[in-house]
Formats: structure tokens, sequence, C-alpha cells
């Protein structure tokens, strides 16, 4: 049953980037943290992230517009460094608070508060419909990149700010969402070598074939996304996914998850 749903999650991220511009880390990474610890969750979630942004930039990549890759992708990739260091300097940090319901204790961290308090602030971007509306002058777009690759190494969560920076670089539907995708190839690659240690570390307590399901069903999502790129909305489904993230983020923040 937990590879059903991690599955069905993945599949339906993945698919849902296509029209957002982001979805699939918002959804899988809080899915993977009720098998995981948060810093682990993060990590999983950025290789199957990369994996999917891999196999996309197949499907649409030749349509990326290269001076926005770099404007954008380079200060990402640096800061996304600096985003993923900080991760782990807040996982190492000692509980905050310890507290317990019934024979059950539970802990508050930083780490958990940080990321939780993330979660909602990207929640906005799906609920709050001026800020679905977000556009950045172009002349920004270096600091859109840095703000999206440090949120996107600290929790997995760039594509909100990205696609708001994005979205006034004066391109088409398809160019787009093929900057978007190799932007975020750059910012999980740079993520990813930070997170290796710990991955390394960890590698024989991970249930590869619950990362493998994620991916494969990833790419099916990415797939049937690319075929109905034109026909699907997907206004009620940022609502949903906005919703469930405050609920995530603060059972996080609590300790519960």
């Amino acid at each position: 049953m937990d590879f059903v749903f991690i599955g069905i999650v993945a599949s339906l991220g993945s698919g849902l980037t296509f029209f957002s511009g982001f979805g699939l880390g918002t959804l899988l990474m809080p899915v993977f943290a009720l098998f995981f610890p948060i810093d682990i969750a993060i990590a999983l979630t950025a290789i199957v992230h990369l994996l999917n942004n891999l196999f996309k930039l197949v499907l649409i990549g030749k349509k990326a517009n290269l001076k926005t890759v770099f404007r954008f992708g380079l200060p990402a990739v640096l800061f996304a460094f600096l985003g993923a260091y900080l991760l782990g300097t807040l996982t190492d940090i000692q509980p905050l608070y310890t507290y317990r319901v019934s024979d059950k204790e539970y802990q508050i961290t930083a780490v958990k508060i940080c990321i939780a308090t993330l979660l909602i602030f990207f929640s906005f971007f799906d609920l709050i419909p001026k800020l679905k509306r977000l556009e950045i002058n172009t002349k920004y777009l270096p600091l859109g990149g840095a703000l999206s690759g440090f949120f996107g190494g600290l929790s997995g969560h760039q594509g909100a700010l990205r696609t708001a920076f994005l979205i006034r670089a004066q391109l088409s539907k398809e160019a787009f969402i093929a900057t978007g995708v190799s932007i975020a190839c750059f910012i999980d690659v740079s993520r990813i070598s930070i997170y290796a240690k710990d991955l390394w570390q960890l590698r024989n307590s991970l249930n590869y074939p619950m990362l493998v399901t994620a991916s494969v069903m990833a790419f099916i999502g990415a797939y049937f996304g690319n075929k109905f790129l034109k026909k699907i909305t997907i206004n009620t489904i940022q609502v949903v996914v906005g919703i469930l993230l405050i609920v995530f983020a603060i059972l996080l923040g609590i300790g519960i998850i």
C-alpha cells in the first residue's frame, strides 16, 4: 500500500508540474517524510525530482531559452549549495522541545519548524489569487534565481518562486516549461551533491524499491502531462495542494510528523 500511495503521488505531482511549473517536490516530499527523517525525505525527493526533470528534458528540452536559463540558473546553482548546507546545519541542532501524548514522544526541532514555515509560505502561491498571478520584472531574474536556488536547497520548494520570476520572461508556454525544467535540473544537481554524504551513510537503510517506484511513476506522470499540456486546468488542484500543505506543515511544526 505504501508503494501504491507514493506511486500515485509521484505520478500526479509530475503531471502537475507541466501545468504549474512546480508541484512534484511539493507533493512528494511530505509523503517521503512519513517514512524517513525530514532531511532524508528532502534528499530522496531531490533524486526523484532530478530524474523526472531529466526525463522531461528529453521530451521538451530543445525548446528552452538558453539566455534565461543562464541568467536565472547560475545564481540558482550557487545559492542551492548554501540552502543545502544550511539544511545539514539545522538537522544537527538538538530538539527544541520534547513532549508526550499518552505513551508516545514527540519532538519539535529547528529543521521541522523551518520546513513547516516554508511549506506554509509556498502554500500561499496556491491559495491566494494575487500570488497565483504574481509576476516580477525580468531585470530581477538573477535575484529570482538566487532565492529559488536557496529555498530549493533548503526544502526542495523552489518551483513556485521560479514560476513567479520566469512568467515575465516573454516565453512561449513550451519554452517557459522547458526553461524551468532546465533550471530545476541545475538546482537538483547542486543540492544532491550536498545531500550525498548523508545519503551514502544511510545507503543500507534506504528503501530503494520505493525510490524506484516513485521515479518510474513520475516518468509516467510527466509523459501524460506533456500529452495533455494544452487541455487541463490546475486551479482546483492548486487549492487542494495548498490546503494539504498547511495541514502537513502544522503537524510537522508541532512534531507529530
